[in-house]
């Protein structure tokens, strides 16, 4: 029986590269996809044994490009997006136009099936603009190809991501944390090995649930997160409530940044909990465990932000224990 070949667009980010190493190790041969092979062409190398990893520039949505690619896969899986909107990379663009086409051309090659990275909690987000074009783009999906697969995970964090990573180098750094909300907006975050998982297991055809929201087992406030962060990485900081206004103000000022800390728009996503909304099945429903501990992960990596980095007191004490 002949292998199935996977094509996957956003290959180089978190969930990218987590995915092509299980894939590759798993024997299905990939076609990754990415927009810059000399940038990302040499990370993406180290991630599969040769003969299972072919890697694919497409600088933009050419069609016949497109369209080639996907008449030689059996599986195509579509990680791209993106967190603010900067000149051609906008929201309609990256999460509504190009799933439409994607759907569109899986049903005319009629492929085995087409699984699209979504985002959790943004039903009822009618105010964020990324929101409105993740839900757009899954409504597109549903309508051009029954054979698709939406995931839904909430916030995926590893040593790779720009969420937790981030936050504590702003730890590390800033006397002052600002808690927008008062921090009281729920996540349930995912590892991105448990999600990697998760897929591998729609791939093999584990289950036919065409959305799927994907959690961990815990649901945290943003404040729990933010002290989380702060015992792993052994700091103190003031969190302090700000004012909307305030915060409305400071997201503007932060998008004239090449990459902004929070966007206005951001900042009205969070508001809303990024949690089961109770429309969809969940991972847990479906027997698609994933059991990593929010502060047991952070711990493999949060030494890195540490006084003294993998020599901190803190981490040469676990070690000699």
């Amino acid at each position: 029986m002949k292998p199935k070949e996977i094509l996957v667009f956003g290959a180089s980010g978190q969930i990218g590269r987590h995915l092509l190493r299980k894939l590759t190790k798993n024997n299905y041969k990939v076609v990754a996809v990415t927009r810059n092979i000399h940038q990302k062409g040499y990370i993406l190398k180290t991630q599969a044994n040769p003969g299972y990893l072919e890697i694919v520039e497409l600088s933009y949505f050419n069609l016949e490009k497109i369209e080639n690619l996907i008449e030689g896969c059996s599986i195509c899986i579509n990680l791209i997006g993106i967190l603010f909107e900067k000149k051609k990379n906008t929201f309609k663009n990256i999460h509504t136009d190009f799933p439409d086409l994607l759907s569109k051309l899986s049903s005319k090659k009629k492929i085995e099936k087409l699984i699209h990275l979504s985002s959790l909690g943004i039903e009822n987000a009618l105010d964020s603009n990324y929101a409105l074009s993740k839900l757009n783009g899954e409504n597109k999906i549903k309508h051009n190809f029954d054979r698709s697969v939406i995931i839904k995970p909430s916030i995926v964090y590893s040593v790779d991501d720009n969420f937790t990573t981030n936050f504590m180098t702003l730890l590390n750094r800033l006397p002052v944390m600002p808690l927008y909300y008062e921090g009281k907006t729920k996540f349930a975050p995912i590892h991105v090995k448990d999600l990697s998982q998760i897929i591998f297991e729609i791939i093999q055809g584990k289950t036919n649930e065409q959305t799927i929201e994907c959690i961990g087992p815990e649901i945290i406030s943003f404040k729990e997160i933010i002290l989380k962060l702060l015992k792993t990485i052994d700091k103190k900081r003031f969190l302090i409530p700000l004012p909307l206004i305030l915060a409305k103000a400071t997201a503007k000022i932060f998008e004239i940044m090449p990459k902004p800390l929070i966007t206005v728009d951001q900042l009205n996503l969070l508001k809303y909990d990024n949690i089961p909304s109770g429309k969809y099945k969940t991972n847990f429903d479906l027997g698609l465990v994933a059991n990593r501990m929010f502060d047991e992960e952070l711990e493999k990596y949060g030494f890195n932000w540490r006084s003294g980095g993998q020599f901190s007191k803190k981490n040469f004490l676990k070690k000699k224990l």
